[in-house]
């Protein structure tokens, strides 16, 4: 079909018709690619990434299903909350980097912080003394428009939110350069995979609408899929 051309190959302008046709295709994505790893499906969970798109992106997604939702800055999100509130059991997640400054606001607003990058942080987040999940972002590529703590630095977080009041640790999270060929992101999906191990921790958010498949055969329990459910983002 053409639509699978268009997010798997990029040759193809026709994109799927339908929120929920695209929803489809990329749970069969998943399912593929858990079945070549071996791996159970269940234990890959979908992150709608749902950054630069209005609340009615997010709402049409919850009725299709979703219930766990990426945002990448608190004032968006901030924005979109009221729109929102109706969704008792949605769960939204912080995937873009958090300024410390924020973290009040930012615990009213998520469930979980996906980026969290040092023991600043750490200590600024459980200090609002709110119950909130945490990823630690691990930066493994030498780009500086990346976020995240050093792999050096990872200890040290662990322990900081480990034995923080409020946090509850979650796993890692890491974002490769973007390439064309997925393949190109493996080494750090493998890297990543290996901290995680490492230190106890269960949980990888690692893989988006590229090379999600390569992500989950390097143990991705959490894909960040934007793209292949709400086409390209705006121009901001």
């Amino acid at each position: 079909m053409a639509w699978r051309l268009y997010y798997h190959q990029g040759l193809s302008s026709q994109a799927p018709e339908s929120l929920a046709d695209r929803l489809g295709y990329v749970r069969e994505r998943i399912h593929n690619a858990c079945a070549k790893a071996h791996r159970d499906p269940a234990t890959v969970k979908l992150l709608a990434v749902t950054k630069v798109f209005g609340p009615e992106a997010i709402l049409d997604a919850y009725a299709l299903g979703l219930r766990e939702f990426g945002e990448n800055y608190v004032q968006e999100m901030e924005r979109k909350a009221p729109a929102l509130s109706q969704l008792a059991d949605a769960r939204f997640h912080l995937i873009g980097h958090l300024q410390s400054n924020k973290t009040k606001k930012a615990v009213q607003l998520f469930s979980s912080i996906d980026s969290v990058d040092s023991v600043k942080l750490v200590k600024r987040l459980d200090a609002e003394s709110k119950a909130v999940d945490a990823m630690i972002e691990v930066k493994l590529s030498a780009e500086e428009s990346k976020s995240g703590a050093a792999a050096a630095e990872l200890p040290a977080i662990v322990e900081a939110v480990r034995s923080s009041a409020h946090l509850k640790l979650t796993g890692l999270m890491t974002v490769p350069p973007w390439s064309e060929d997925a393949e190109l992101s493996r080494p750090y999906f493998a890297r990543l995979r290996e901290l995680a191990a490492s230190h106890g921790i269960a949980e990888l958010s690692m893989g988006m609408s590229n090379d999600m498949e390569v992500a989950i055969e390097e143990g991705a329990t959490w894909v960040r899929v934007g793209t292949a459910l709400f086409g390209r983002r705006r121009k901001t």
